[in-house]
């Protein structure tokens, strides 16, 4: 036994020989291509890799214990911390959920509006694992683009919420606040200018042969077997299953909308990315669609005991200060019951199983994490490829360390 040392990241790699050729190398969980913690433990020949073994645990935060000791409306800032490329996506998951064992019905308006932040985040999400599938081939380029235009929607975000990354945006029934202004200008400016920079940025990778030759045949699955392994999201519909939450079982009035979902065919990297790239398209023609139909009407549900009443109101009104009291403090129950509700995450099925024994707090709460699940295929699907496309697979999936280590 030995141990090698690269001198340009500190990566330390213990080598155990069989006839010269066969070596132990540690993936992780410090390292900046693994892109998060986790770690993989490979055994190679020379470049070929011959089996992996993956290991989790170095940020786990549990999540759903700490959700289980909070009231209602404090769980939406820890469902930020799971996929926090698109982190709106997961708070509006939860107050679906909620609503849904409290029985809140919401405004046409609500949900158009919620549709509209959720395909944003979408985007956005996409846009952070494309253009890093370009960094791992070295198209540095259409990364720095793409984060220009990321920061176009961070900047929306702020109109909504304040916030950036981590939004915590919206509440149960609604939102805070209605879009205004200055969010109608940006993003009308956003759906005419993110098109014409998304297509050069597609036009970038998309057919180019130095690409192609990188990612086509990288991390390949079939339909049958990500099925088994339950995915869902981008990384199913690029094997070949046209499965799509919002078409499956629509939320926030997804029936309303006219779009498409791509499905790609091999399963490897290039379709990842390609399905992907059709699924930006896809959610501008939604955001539009929602923009131009946005219904009138309240942009909350008229639910007090769960819905904080707005700061001026608590001022000068007895019945809202005991309304905003109790549910800052957590002195709303919630009724008892079992339900599960999933929405269509940056990843897949982003779903949300919540028991309620009547409680202040949930009694009992477990986040269905995709990438959790669908990292389990991740060693079988980079066996007898190179160390290279290793790297390339894991960010084609778009492996998020806060979403698969809660």
């Amino acid at each position: 036994m030995s141990e090698l040392t690269f001198k340009n990241t500190g990566q330390m790699i213990s080598t155990e020989t069989i006839d010269g050729d066969i070596a132990t190398l540690n993936l992780g969980p410090t390292h900046p291509a693994t892109h998060g913690i986790f770690q993989n433990i490979l055994k190679v020949d020379g470049e070929r890799i011959l089996s992996a073994e993956p290991t989790i645990g170095y940020i786990h935060r549990a999540f759903e214990k700490l959700a289980e000791r909070r009231p209602y409306n404090q769980i939406t800032p820890i469902t930020d911390r799971l996929n926090y490329c698109s982190s709106p996506i997961n708070n509006i998951g939860w107050h679906l959920t909620v609503e849904k064992l409290a029985g809140i019905e919401v405004p046409k308006r609500v949900d158009y509006m919620r549709v509209i932040v959720m395909e944003l985040a979408r985007i956005a999400d996409h846009l952070v694992c494309n253009s890093v599938i370009g960094v791992d081939t070295g198209a540095l380029t259409g990364f720095t683009y793409m984060f220009q235009e990321r920061e176009k929607i961070y900047e929306l975000y702020e109109e909504i919420c304040g916030a950036r990354l981590t939004t915590n945006i919206g509440r149960i029934g609604g939102f805070e606040r209605d879009f205004n202004a200055t969010f109608h200008a940006k993003l009308n400016k956003f759906l005419e200018d993110f098109p014409v920079n998304f297509e050069e940025f597609d036009r970038l990778l998309t057919r180019n042969r130095i690409f192609m030759d990188r990612v086509i045949g990288a991390g390949p699955i079939t339909g049958e077997r990500a099925l088994e392994y339950s995915f869902s999201g981008p990384n199913l519909r690029a094997a070949g299953v046209d499965y799509d939450v919002r078409v499956m079982n629509p939320y926030c009035s997804y029936q309303d909308f006219d779009f498409d979902i791509p499905v790609g065919k091999d399963g490897d990297t290039y379709d990842r990315f390609v399905v992907r790239q059709e699924e930006i398209r896809q959610s501008l023609r939604i955001i539009r669609q929602a923009l131009d139909k946005m219904p009138a009407g309240d942009f909350h549900a008229n639910v007090p005991e769960f819905y904080l009443p707005p700061k001026e109101e608590v001022y000068r009104s007895m019945e809202s200060l005991i309304y905003h009291f109790k549910i800052v403090m957590g002195e709303t129950a919630i009724p008892a019951g079992e339900v599960y509700h999933a929405v269509e995450g940056g990843n897949g099925e982003l779903g949300y199983y919540l028991v309620s024994d009547g409680g202040r707090t949930p009694y009992r709460l477990h986040f269905r994490r995709p990438c959790f699940i669908y990292y389990q295929a991740y060693p079988e699907m980079i066996v007898d490829s190179v160390l290279s496309d290793a790297i390339l697979t894991m960010s084609s999936m778009n492996v998020i360390a806060g979403e698969l280590d809660a």
